[in-house]
């Protein structure tokens, strides 16, 4: 890996960005379960989390805003996953870490 290129200013400023959206407790909760759900979708999120269909609607926008998340209509359900591979990456770990 070459270090130069991994610390140039527009590659730390993108992961800072990025981990910065993600940084919310409620936004990184919704990474994890987006990551261990089949198809999970705006019902199924809410109700994971104990939260107002809103406030998840909310960060949802801000993670999608972002180009962290993105989400396909099936049928009468829009399902969200991770689009992004970097936070998809991390976000894989931290659930494989806690089912340990």
């Amino acid at each position: 890996m070459d270090l130069q290129s991994l610390w140039s200013e527009p590659v730390i400023s993108e992961y800072s960005r990025k981990l910065k959206v993600c940084g919310h407790p409620i936004r990184l909760k919704l990474l994890c379960v987006i990551s261990g759900q089949d198809d999970p979708c705006v019902t199924n999120l809410w109700t994971s989390l104990g939260e107002r269909q809103p406030v998840i609607s909310q960060h949802l926008s801000v993670l999608k805003e972002h180009g962290v998340v993105d989400s396909t209509i099936h049928g009468n359900r829009r399902i969200y996953f991770i689009r992004d591979e970097f936070i998809r990456d991390i976000v894989s770990k931290m659930v494989a870490e806690s089912g340990k």
